[in-house]
């Protein structure tokens, strides 16, 4: 029997950390945004239009990251405290490379790695 690919992420809109459940046992990346609160002031000292056009370019290439991770499995739990996961998924919508995975939304608050991984066990467990 082929063996689904899940992955979990738990996001926001400056880290994501993938979950990769492999064999009941997980294996964790961290993606970090490159809009930082240094980029933040640094752009708004030329002027807010800027800052802002700034921060929608990194945080599509932040979702494009993220985006091509997804790619790779079958199942997807994203998860976190912002609308950073519902951002994402909006996004992944429009592409149709994204039809047959299975993407569901969670909200919760900030959590441990260990209470993030522990949620992934248990949600893939159903």
């Amino acid at each position: 029997m082929k063996k689904i690919k899940q992955v979990g992420i738990w996001m926001d809109h400056s880290n994501a950390y993938i979950m990769k459940l492999i064999d009941d046992t997980i294996v964790e990346n961290i993606i970090v945004s490159e809009f930082t609160q240094k980029e933040k002031e640094l752009s708004l000292e030329k002027n807010e239009k800027f800052m802002h056009n700034k921060e929608q370019q990194m945080q599509l290439s932040y979702y494009k990251k993220l985006s091509d991770i997804i790619r790779n499995y079958e199942a997807v739990i994203l998860f976190g405290p912002t609308d950073a996961k519902s951002e994402l998924l909006n996004l992944i919508k429009t592409d149709h490379l994204f039809d047959n995975i299975k993407i569901e939304v969670i909200n919760t608050d900030k959590m441990t790695a260990e209470k993030m991984h522990d949620f992934v066990n248990e949600y893939f467990a159903k």
